[in-house]
Formats: C-alpha cells, sequence, structure tokens
C-alpha cells in the first residue's frame, strides 16, 4: 500500500509551496487507494507560532486533502504530534550510538562558537566522535549537557535514487556529523523524519527538491537501522515572476503566495488546487486545465513530475479562478459572494440579476464592489461617450431622438425583465431606422454612464429596475441639451 505523509511546522501561514507538497502526496497515495497522513513537526521550539497548527487543518479541509490519519483523526502510528512522541526520539537515537552510527557530544556552546569564529562554514571538528566508552558514561554521569550526533562515513560515495530527478550521489567527506537530538531533549528535524516515516510506515517522502542533497544522510539513517528506504519524490522549485520579466524564488514580493492571503482576495479553493497541481506535473494524455480533485486523483502519476522549476504566475491563477466562477450555480456564487460584498445594496436592485451578470465578468471575488458600483449608482461621465463610430452614432440629436423614443416605450412597460424589454424596444428599430446595436448603444451609455459593462442595455434595467432606468434616461436628456 502506497502510504504518504504532510508533515509541517507550524511556523506560520500555509504557503502555496506547502499546500503543492500536501497535494501531490495525496494525490501519489489516493491514486492506489492508499493512506494519506498528517504529522504535526513541532520540534523547532523557538519557531512555533501559536495558530498555527489550525492553519494547517484547516486548509486542508477547505481544499479536501482530508488525511486518515493524523491530529483528530487518529490511526494507529500516533501520536502524530512530533512532541507528543519525545520518548521515542531519545529511544532510537540511542540505538544509533549501540550501532555505532552515532554518538554523543559534550562540546559547550561557547566552545561551538569558539570553533564557528575560527571556521564560518559552520562545520564541527568531531571533536567528540571517538571520546571512549568510559569517557561518555563518566560526562552522562556528571550530568553534562549533551547532544546526540550522526557519525557519518568519512570516505566513500552516498547515493539514493530520486524518483523525480533519478540518481543522486554525494561525497561522504562533505557530510557533517549533524545533530540528532537536541541538549532540551528534542530532535532536530532531520532525525525525527526519518524515525517517524518508518515508524508510521511512509513508502513515499514527498517535498520540495531543495532537500535533494540533505537527502543522502536521512538515506545513511535508514541504511544505518537496517531499516528499507522509502521512495523519494523531490518535487521541483516554485518561482515567482519578477516586475523586470525575470523568475526567481517564489516569495511574499511576488504578491499573495498564501493560501489564506489567495482566499481572503477572493480566489477559489478549488481554483487554487488545480492551479497548483499543474505547477510541476501535466497529465501524459490529456490536454485540458480544469481538473476537479476527483480527476486529479485518477489522472496523477509520478512520471508526470517534471524536474524544471516551476513559475507561479497570479494572472494564470486568476484566469482558472474565472473560469470556476463562471461555472458556479447562480446560488452558489451568491453564498460565496457575501462576504466580499462591502457595498450597500438597496432593495430596488435586483441583486440576483445582478450577481449572474458580474459572474462572467470579473476573475477574483474582491472585484465585486468596484464591478458593481455603476449599478448602485450611476456615475459622472462626459456626453462625448454617446458617440459611436461603429455603431452610426455621429450626432447627439441621433442620441436624444433614440432616448426619447426608449423612454416612451419602456414608461409604459409593465415587467422590467430582460425578454420583455427587449421585445419592447425592438420595433423601434424599424420605427428610428436604425440598427439595434446604435439603439442598444445609445441606450446603455444612458443607464450606465459606462463605455463597457457586464451585461446589456435591457439586462441592467433589469437590475437596477424602471425608477432608475428612466430617471437615468433623463440624467442623459439633460447632458443632451
Amino acid at each position: 500500500m502506497t502510504v504518504t505523509r504532510f508533515a509541517p511546522s507550524p511556523t506560520g501561514y500555509m504557503h502555496i509551496g506547502n499546500l503543492r507538497t500536501a497535494l501531490y502526496a495525496y494525490l501519489i497515495t489516493k491514486h492506489d487507494n492508499g493512506r494519506f497522513i498528517l504529522r504535526i513537526e513541532d520540534t523547532d521550539r523557538e519557531r512555533l507560532v501559536e495558530g498555527a497548527v489550525d492553519v494547517i487543518k484547516d486548509t486542508l479541509k477547505t481544499t479536501g486533502l482530508l488525511w486518515d490519519e493524523g491530529p483528530e483523526v487518529g490511526g494507529d502510528h500516533g501520536p502524530y504530534v512530533q512532541s507528543d512522541r519525545k520518548p521515542i526520539y531519545m529511544e532510537y537515537a540511542k540505538k544509533l550510538v549501540d550501532l555505532g552510527a552515532a554518538y554523543y557530544c559534550f562540546c559547550t556552546k561557547e566552545r561551538l562558537e569558539q570553533l564557528h569564529e575560527e571556521d564560518a562554514t559552520g562545520g564541527y571538528d568531531r571533536h567528540c566522535r571517538n571520546l571512549s566508552k568510559e569517557e561518555v558514561e563518566k560526562n552522562l554521569a556528571a550530568g553534562l549537557p549533551f547532544v546526540i550526533r550522526q557519525k557519518m562515513p568519512l570516505t566513500g560515495v552516498t547515493t539514493y535514487t530520486d524518483a523525480v530527478f533519478g540518481e543522486i550521489s554525494m561525497n561522504n567527506e562533505e557530510l557533517q556529523d549533524q545533530i540528532l537530538m537536541k541538549a532540551d531533549g528534542y530532535p532536530t528535524y532531520n532525525f525525527a523524519h526519518v524515525v517517524d516515516d518508518y515508524l508510521m510506515q511512509v513508502t513515499h517522502v514527498v517535498r520540495g527538491s531543495e532537500y535533494l542533497s540533505s537527502t543522502p544522510k536521512y538515506a545513511l539513517l535508514y541504511d544505518a537501522f537496517g531499516w528499507e528506504r522509502p521512495t523519494y519524490v523531490h518535487l521541483p522549485l516554485l518561482m515567482g515572476k519578477n516586475a523586470d520579466g525575470t523568475v526567481s524564488k517564489l516569495s511574499k514580493r511576488h504578491g499573495a503566495v498564501s493560501f489564506a492571503d489567495l482566499v481572503n482576495d477572493g480566489v477559489l479553493p478549488k481554483a487554487i488546487i488545480n492551479y497548483i497541481a499543474l505547477l510541476g506535473w501535466c497529465p501524459k494524455e490529456n490536454q485540458q486545465e480544469i481538473f476537479s480533485l476527483e480527476d486529479l486523483k485518477g489522472l496523477f502519476s509520478l512520471d508526470g513530475i517534471s524536474k524544471s522549476p516551476a513559475v507561479f504566475d497570479f494572472e494564470k491563477l486568476l484566469w482558472f479562478n474565472g473560469e470556476y466562477l463562471r461555472a458556479m450555480d447562480d446560488a452558489d456564487f451568491l453564498k460565496v459572494s457575501a462576504r466580499f460584498i462591502k457595498s450597500e445594496i438597496h432593495e430596488d436592485i435586483n441583486k440576483n440579476k445582478m450577481l449572474a451578470l458580474l459572474k462572467t465578468r470579473i476573475s477574483k471575488l474582491t472585484e465585486l464592489d468596484e464591478k458593481m458600483a455603476f449599478f448602485l449608482a450611476l456615475p459622472d461621465y462626459d456626453k462625448e461617450l454617446f458617440l459611436n463610430k461603429k455603431n452610426k452614432i455621429n450626432e447627439f440629436d441621433t442620441v436624444k431622438t433614440v432616448l426619447c423614443a426608449a423612454k416612451d416605450v419602456l414608461t409604459n412597460v409593465e415587467s422590467f425583465d430582460n425578454d420583455t424589454l427587449f421585445a419592447a424596444l425592438a420595433p423601434l428599430t424599424e420605427k428610428l431606422d436604425l440598427k439595434t446595436g446604435a439603439i442598444m448603444w445609445c441606450i446603455r451609455i444612458a443607464v450606465s454612464g459606462l463605455s463597457a459593462t457586464p451585461g446589456g442595455a435591457t439586462e441592467i434595467m433589469e437590475v437596477i429596475g424602471k425608477e432608475a432606468t428612466l430617471a437615468r434616461i433623463d440624467c442623459a436628456l439633460a447632458k443632451l441639451v
């Protein structure tokens, strides 16, 4: 059975890169009907952010990436918060010491700082690596603070195979004797995740390609314990577009890069998931771009993951979001748009009709207030806006003739719905010897004050109602005097 995990540190918001890692891990295992585990890696106590665990869980729930094992859900391999697993790590660290693959280090903070001053690379000189058993026992009995370090091989090469990048090798002489257990009794990430992945039976470790060079250290830990290595899946870097057209590693300067910020900016969770699924992966035999989570579970495969960096393009994300907004049921759109509408909508406005028109004209929900403003109040505009070569409206007298005739018709219309209004105005084409486009242009400018609008003249009139329509036509006629 394929088993993957998402193991974030609760140190802040959910970055798009974190979410992509969670998504790919989820898809890899769900494609094979396996298990998806959520594990909270909180051993870096100094960087913990209050509420971050809730942000992680809420994000996964909102996007549909529901975990089979983990906090709240439970499972056979808990606890699923690393700080609750503290005794486990010391037990396994001591096993490594017994196996000769790790050692106690009693170097003081002052000695290490001095060493760092002498060697700016921050490397450890393996001072405690060859302490005798008697020296170690004496120091432990004396209660001296210690860390446990991994005893790296000093010669040879460590090689592992990554599912995306292929064979990766590193000379062992380049590997530092990394700390596995800190002086406070907590494990480092480098040790804890290996122990947890083994105990939780994780078969595929999914993470960013920045860990490619660190993985030989983890592979050596598996080897030291005699455990089977998991399949490593390193994902391509996420890049962002700079103002000058170049790209660099995705960061806050490229705009909203956290899931919460994007959602608060009016981007739908489904659109975010769809877009980030394609940041580093593409289906082999399917050229479409719109995929539901269920679609992705069926299509996702490791061989579709690219080695090349993926560029996060905010405009492309907004295109996806626009597609999802347009496909929404009007009732659903009404619900999701509610918290983004700050403007007061008076009772004469046909809100449902207005939102149905706006739904197809926006790329994110935060645009609603701006886009609906002309429905709520007629903007100031210049009469020159009426003139239009395409529709052969070259004189203001023609506009006045159209608006006066339209006002006479509209005054006697009882039902102000789109179809009735269009049918009532249609005879004006023959009466005024003008094309429909010319007549509707004049009316639309009068009732909207804009050259480009969501919806045509009769749709706008249905939204604002009869009283506002006639008042706006009177305003236009006053401009044309």
